[in-house]
C-alpha cells in the first residue's frame, strides 16, 4: 500500500486505510488517469519542473511552485 516515496501519514484505522487503498487503486485505474499516465511518460519528466494537464487535454510544462500552489490560488477551496 505504502508504494509512494511522500511520507505524508493518514491516521487511519486498519479498515479506513485498506478502503482508502481500494478507493485510490480504482481512481489511478481510470481510463483518464492512464491516459494521463502515458501521456506524462512520453513528455518525458524533470526535476524543475511539472507537467501541467490543461482543460483542452493539452500539456505544459511549468515551474513546480505554480503547478502545486494551484497558480496563486491557493489549494484549500480545491
Amino acid at each position: 500500500m505504502n508504494s509512494s516515496p511522500i511520507k505524508l501519514k493518514q491516521k487511519l484505522s486498519p479498515v479506513a486505510a485498506a478502503a482508502k487503498a481500494v478507493r485510490d487503486l480504482a481512481f489511478a485505474k481510470t481510463p483518464a488517469r492512464k491516459r494521463k499516465k502515458a501521456q506524462n511518460q512520453r513528455f518525458g519528466q524533470k526535476s524543475d519542473s511539472d507537467i501541467h494537464h490543461m482543460p483542452d487535454g493539452s500539456i505544459k510544462r511549468v515551474s513546480i511552485n505554480n503547478n502545486r500552489g494551484n497558480f496563486g490560488r491557493g489549494t484549500k477551496k480545491e
